[in-house]
């Protein structure tokens, strides 16, 4: 006997097997983000003022660079994620869930490619 709908039988479908590795991204990239989050709000507020010089010298700070590409990179990740559930969740249509998916990556490599670049030519130009 089995716990399979006659449908689940017939169609042969059963679980994606892919929602633990899922959930497990969440957590880290979100534990990530509460830590990289904590020393950007930190630094933040033990700097002297916010001009564009103090910023440029700031990220000119090798430290400061890595762990603002780390914290940059993590909020991608973290966002793609949430937002790939929310639009699996609540986009009925296959054509457009698709879509959907697929500009949701292309958006969140753009903007963590943005970042990377803007961080790395204020770090060495500095």
């Amino acid at each position: 006997m089995s716990l399979r709908s006659p449908l689940g039988q017939v169609l042969g479908l059963g679980t994606a097997k892919d929602g633990t590795s899922h959930w497990w991204g969440q957590r880290v990239s979100g534990a990530a983000m509460a830590v990289l989050g904590l020393w950007f709000a930190w630094s933040l507020a033990t700097m002297s003022g916010f001009s564009h010089a103090e910023a440029v010298a700031f990220i000119g700070h090798p430290v400061n660079a890595l762990l603002l590409l780390l914290l940059s990179v993590t909020m991608a990740y973290h966002s793609y994620l949430g937002i790939q559930v929310v639009i699996e969740d609540y986009v009925h249509g296959h054509g457009l869930k698709i879509a959907s998916l697929v500009l949701s990556r292309f958006a969140h490599v753009v903007l963590a490619v943005a970042a990377i670049f803007a961080i790395l030519k204020l770090g060495i130009g500095a």
